[in-house]
């Protein structure tokens, strides 16, 4: 870290989410948990010049001139050369799924702390290589499941857990979208994105198993863009379901939505409605208020303090990633059959 206890960032990758993780870092040092960015990585020489890219489903106004100021920071057209770098503390990896296992590794490998864009990789077995060296590396690796950080869905785990308002008694997801228009030609390949079920439905599922544990059975139905589960769970709640697809036309409006039911109340998040979350008791309906920012803001606090502590207890860990992708290996079974 930098003698003013700032943690030295650099993004690999600067797409979409690799802008994305630039203004969250920058969120969060207003915010407090100080970092800096003093590096960056990518193959484009317009994007390492700090000119965005396209923009994504959750765009906050408009895109920023540049990225960062190009003249204050290191730009490399090689990970490598991003890894060797002495100065860096954590690497944020945001490039294509099918290369952040063996880009994370390296990073751990020389040293750096290392938070990895969702999905870690379409396969547990390749999640299960990226476990094995984080539990062998000195640095942290968080996967970036950005869902258990998000106001008004970081309040309903802690609602569940607290039992506040009851058991559960059906919790119902829904995540749909347009194909992503960023990096079209990679998205349009279900072999390296996985589909929705994989890129899109992640979140749900991943948040899923973070309030209810381990699924006894999972079913799911559909096709790989556009699919619904069906989770029964031991002791859990009886009605747990969770729709994501990105088959529709362009111009459909992003939905990120859940209504769970409680014994004592049922609470809605409507990402598309103001006020985003209600909870509705007693025979009213009242709005939750919830702090500002995003997922994206919030985990990258999260390990930035966790590093600046010295600590180790993560929300999200590679481990959970690779439980995740065994639970959607079998969702994707299920659509086969």
């Amino acid at each position: 870290m930098s003698p003013d206890g700032r943690v030295n960032v650099a993004v690999l990758g600067l797409g979409f989410m690799g802008r994305t993780h630039i203004g969250a870092y920058r969120a969060a040092d207003q915010r407090g948990s100080k970092n800096r960015l003093v590096a960056v990585c990518d193959s484009d020489p317009e994007r390492r010049a700090g000119r965005a890219g396209a923009a994504g489903n959750l765009e906050n106004g408009e895109a920023p001139e540049l990225m960062f100021d190009p003249t204050a920071l290191r730009a490399y057209s090689e990970p490598g050369e991003l890894f060797a770098d002495p100065e860096v503390d954590l690497v944020s990896i945001c490039t294509h799924t099918d290369s952040h296992v063996d880009l994370a590794i390296q990073a751990l490998e020389a040293g750096k702390h290392v938070l990895v864009e969702k999905p870690v990789a379409t396969s547990s077995v390749d999640v299960e290589r990226l476990v094995a060296a984080a539990k062998a590396a000195s640095t942290l690796c968080m996967p970036a499941h950005c869902m258990r950080f998000w106001p008004g869905w970081d309040w309903l785990h802690d609602c569940i857990e607290s039992g506040k308002y009851g058991p559960v008694r059906s919790a119902v997801f829904r995540r749909l979208a347009s194909p992503p228009a960023w990096s079209p030609d990679f998205y349009a390949n279900s072999e390296r994105t996985g589909g929705a079920l994989i890129d899109l439905h992640i979140h749900d599922a991943d948040f899923i198993r973070w309030c209810f544990g381990e699924p006894e059975e999972v079913q799911a139905s559909g096709t790989l863009d556009h699919l619904t589960a069906l989770y029964r769970f031991a002791d859990g709640p009886a009605h747990v379901v969770a729709e994501g697809g990105w088959d529709h036309s362009q111009g459909f409006p992003f939905q990120m939505r859940y209504i769970v039911v409680f014994e004592q109340a049922t609470a809605e998040f409507d990402l598309s409605r103001d006020p985003v979350l209600t909870i509705s008791r007693d025979g009213e309906s009242l709005p939750v208020q919830l702090p500002e920012g995003d997922g994206y803001v919030g985990e990258v606090q999260h390990l930035l303090d966790t590093i600046r502590a010295g600590g180790d207890k993560l929300r999200c860990t590679v481990a959970d990633a690779a439980a995740l992708a065994r639970m959607l290996e079998a969702e994707r079974e299920g659509l086969r059959s």
